[in-house]
């Protein structure tokens, strides 16, 4: 049965009401609160009972037939919303908003939160090490206007980037993304790009926010990035319906102010996460990332991810890393309190838009509570932060909340005795009450002899006299029991003393519920007046927390604090990859890499395995921690500041869009040569390998030639075709490095160290064995490698002998030689070249 199919007229007033509001929210899943569960119904039943694995069920709803229905517990709701959630559907809570006992007839309900990928405030819902970001793009001539929401945590950004699906896909990942706010005359080819390949949430929405958070929009001078803002309030605060008035200030990011790197540098380096497993374990992040708080793992995410380039900005964190491991017993007392602040970020978040409960003020209260001596520690470090402590705050929760209080608001023993008199006077009475039921119990057993009847609740009938069947017969007409339930072993009764006692006790208890929950959203009101401070001071924190981590860091895994030059010099002594070196269970060999003054390029030849991609990765790597305000893995380091950083490292066909290896290999070189700087770092792992041979020797000599001749930016370039380490004669700022092995009966060791000069063998078939390739297959690739090798020096041998031999002993030699002067070789095409070469060709074997 659809809903359009629906007569609405026969409908029962409750299935009316969820017409109404379904047809406010047609793109979303309505979850209507009904007694302990949220039900869903007709199409979003369906949907919900495959997707969630649920009994699809019936409801008598006015029709002939039963409406589709499924539902879940309210207690476990959240489970059911990030599923959903994450397989891509909107979902909207439908709720009372009325109390049921004040209403005549229907109760009204509404819709009083939106869930989708980008709009989760709700820290439950979310990875606590990853932000979760919307944005609003929009399109101005040549350029988009990106502007960036992380609700949970209200920090707000705009950014404006080149119209070019490569820098738009660049920072989408970056600051991840999970929805995106267009116009519906948006291109719908990067709208099904984002959503199929990067599994991005598309929201169409062609209106803007007006005369709301004014003090924020007024605030905002540039017009498109304004407008860019209430294009994407409009769709939050409207169709959402989030409040944004914890958001008071907006981060204008200027890519310029950063090392730039694209997507495929961030995979190639393994930055965030892994390429063959795609998981956080044994990337960079998950080695550096020591802090004790979640805001703080996000920071020191988002510091990776943008390094700086400001070289007074990057010492300041240098500095800061030194102080704390120079004051190693203070930095110690630092860790230890920053272990005891909860994600100050999203409870601020929380308290304006999420589920906020008890619990969480609890977490809230621990953490404020530590701040004072945060602050000392920073004091006596002479770090320049101001730390506010929130004492009002702190007190009124530490008076309020009660230690074992519970996630449930509406249940009671949220509120501590002695916060408000008008609750503990109710709560006297509750517990008078209580007495008078096991004083009670005790009196009636005296007076009617029935020893082992039992005084209880349930929800159904409040309280009753239980009596076992043995002794039912002692119950006299005189008592003036009145019997409300038969069970198998027992009977049930009441009495108008127990009656009129109940009335007392349950109206207490409701009211206690009742009024702790008011005091619950007062206080809640409270601590809403300073969010904006508390924001400020998680900034604060989750900075102190990134720099104690990378002190951490420093000292764990003996790091260097390097210099910083402005001579395109590069001067590493014992280099090491970092992860590589925690995770190798060998011992690391560490490496030089030295490109002084007027060399831009190292050539690196070698064997496979030998180390060469980890060789050049450790530079960036390198490079990347020492500008994002880390020290490094070497004994000594001198960089430049890198402005951008391209890489070609591994071959992968692109997917999408069906293009080779070696398309995906060009088109990321082109991308390197046509935006690089004498000031970046380029790392090109094997260019050429995805085509035949001479193609690829001719492209990767090409590209080296040009990158040395136009560029001269920073270069590692690592090849199999020893041809090319003749440029390093033509070239004086190409230098030739090779990663040694040793080759000894037919087996090859791998030294892993890197060397001056050259190396002229690929031990391609010693590599093939240690895999545990067969021996007759690699007795058979030895003998083929031999025949090439013969056939090659003697084809060479015998082209050098005829060509002697007929230009010696040619009666036409002058006449020949005098047709080769003759040629315009610049002005010929290649086709014509050709040609003339194969008559020459003919006329010397004629002859």
């Amino acid at each position: 049965m659809k809903r359009s199919e629906v007569n609405r007229n026969n409908l029962s007033p409750m299935m009316q009401q969820y017409m109404e509001i379904k047809d406010e929210y047609e793109n979303e899943l309505i979850l209507y609160r009904l007694g302990d569960f949220y039900e869903l119904f007709f199409e979003d039943a369906l949907i919900a009972s495959r997707e969630l694995e649920l009994t699809l069920t019936g409801r008598v709803a006015g029709l002939e037939e039963r409406v589709p229905m499924c539902g879940v517990p309210h207690h476990a709701v959240k489970t059911y919303i990030e599923k959903l959630v994450n397989k891509g559907y909107r979902v909207a809570i439908v709720e009372q908003l009325e109390d049921p006992k004040l209403t005549k007839g229907m109760v009204k309900r509404g819709v009083v939160e939106v869930y989708s990928k980008g709009t989760i405030a709700d820290a439950d819902l979310l990875n606590s090490k990853e932000s979760s970001c919307i944005s609003s793009l929009m399109l101005y001539d040549d350029i988009l206007i990106m502007t960036i929401l992380d609700i949970s945590t209200g920090n707000l950004a705009s950014l404006t980037i080149p119209n070019v699906i490569d820098k738009l896909i660049n920072e989408l990942m970056n600051y991840n993304i999970k929805e995106v706010v267009v116009k519906n005359d948006f291109d719908k080819k990067i709208t099904n790009l984002l959503k199929t390949y990067y599994g991005i949430e598309i929201t169409y929405n062609d209106l803007y926010l007006d005369n709301k958070y004014t003090k924020l929009l007024d605030s905002i001078t540039d017009v498109r990035l304004k407008l860019g803002v209430e294009h994407l309030f409009y769709y939050l605060d409207y169709k959402v319906l989030k409040d944004l008035s914890y958001i008071d200030k907006i981060e204008y990011i200027n890519r310029t102010d950063y090392l730039e790197m694209d997507i495929h540098t961030v995979r190639n380096l393994e930055l965030v996460e892994t390429l063959r497993l795609k998981e956080r374990t044994y990337s960079l992040i998950w080695l550096l990332d020591k802090c004790k708080t979640a805001m703080g793992s996000r920071k020191l995410k988002t510091w990776l991810l943008n390094p700086l380039k400001n070289k007074e900005e990057i010492i300041k964190r240098y500095d800061k890393i030194e102080k704390l491991n120079n004051e190693f017993i203070l930095k110690d007392e630092l860790k230890k309190a920053l272990y005891e602040v909860y994600d100050l970020e999203r409870l601020s978040g929380k308290t304006i838009n999420g589920a906020l409960n008890p619990r969480d003020l609890l977490q809230l209260k621990k953490s404020l509570g530590i701040l004072p001596e945060i602050k000392d520690i920073c004091e006596k470090l002479n770090f320049n932060y101001e730390i506010k402590t929130f004492d009002d705050i702190y007190e009124k929760l530490s008076k309020a909340i009660s230690e074992d209080a519970p996630i449930t608001l509406k249940e009671g023993g949220i509120i501590k005795d002695g916060y408000s008199q008008e609750l503990d006077e109710i709560k006297n009475i509750r517990s008078g009450g209580k007495d008078f039921v096991a004083r009670f119990e005790a009196d009636i057993k005296a007076k009617t002899g029935i020893k082992n009847l039992k005084v209880g609740y349930n929800k159904v009938f409040g309280y009753y006299i239980e009596v076992s069947k043995g002794q039912k017969d002692l119950v006299k007409e005189e008592f003036k029991w009145e019997r409300r339930q038969t069970l198998a072993n027992c009977e049930r009764y009441i009495s108008p003393e127990l009656k009129e006692k109940e009335a007392l006790i349950l109206n207490a208890e409701e009211k206690i519920n009742n009024l702790e929950y008011e005091l619950f959203l007062e206080i809640k009101e409270f601590i809403k007046k300073e969010i904006l401070e508390i924001k400020k001071t998680a900034e604060i924190i989750s900075e102190i927390d990134c720099l104690v981590a990378l002190a951490v860091c420093s000292e764990e895994y003996n790091l260097v604090r390097p210099n910083l030059n402005e001579d395109h010099i590069v001067e590493i002594i014992e280099g090491r990859h970092p992860v590589v070196e925690i995770v190798n269970k060998k011992e690391y060999v560490p490496n030089d890499c030295i490109l002084s003054k007027g060399i831009d390029t190292l050539l690196i030849t070698g064997p496979n395995m030998s180390g060469k991609s980890t060789y050049m990765r450790q530079l960036a790597i390198m490079s990347i921690m020492a500008q994002m305000g880390s020290f490094v893995p070497a004994k000594k380091a001198n960089l430049p500041i890198f402005d951008k950083i391209f890489t070609r490292i591994g071959a992968s066909d692109d997917l999408v869009s069906g293009e080779s290896t070696f398309m995906v290999e060009m088109k990321e070189a082109q991308n390197a040569i046509i935006n690089a700087t004498n000031n970046s770092l380029i790392l090109f792992d094997e260019l050429g390998r995805g085509t035949a041979t001479y193609d690829g020797i001719s492209l990767a000599q090409g590209i080296l030639e040009y990158i040395s001749n136009n560029i001269h930016a920073i270069t590692l370039f690592s090849t199999h075709y020893h041809e090319l380490t003749h440029l390093e004669k033509k070239y004086s700022n190409i230098k030739n490095v090779h990663v040694s092995a040793i080759e000894e009966n037919n087996t090859i060791t791998f030294l892993h160290k890197v060397k001056n000069g050259a190396i002229d063998k690929s031990y391609g078939i010693h590599v093939a064995k240690l895999a545990g390739m067969p021996d007759e297959l690699l007795q058979r690739a030895n003998e083929i490698l031999n025949s090439y090798e013969a056939n090659k020096n003697k084809h060479n041998k015998t082209n050098e002998v005829q060509l002697s031999l007929n230009f010696m002993e040619d009666k036409k030699e002058e006449e020949i030689k005098e047709k080769i002067t003759k040629l315009d070789v610049l002005n010929m095409s290649p086709i014509e070249a050709l040609n003339t070469l194969y008559e020459l060709k003919k006329e010397c074997e004629k002859k």
